[in-house]
């Protein structure tokens, strides 16, 4: 785990993109190690953050709909 400030104006699957280059996966984790965050509001500046390792949040399976 690590723990990073959000900047101005920042929700958090933008903060995961920013800090660790994608959001499947992690910001649903990042959510379940901050309780009290919401997905989509705006977090304040320099709010401190736990994000999780990028290796214990896997991507979901992806599910191919057509060939």
């Amino acid at each position: 785990m690590m723990i990073t400030a959000a900047r101005q104006g920042e929700t958090l699957d933008a903060l995961c993109w920013r800090v660790l280059n994608r959001t499947g996966g992690v910001t649903e984790a990042a959510l379940e190690l901050n309780p009290g965050l919401a997905l989509d509001l705006i977090l304040a500046e320099g709010q401190p953050v736990t994000l999780p390792d990028t290796a214990s949040a896997a991507p979901r399976e992806l599910i191919q709909l057509w060939d």
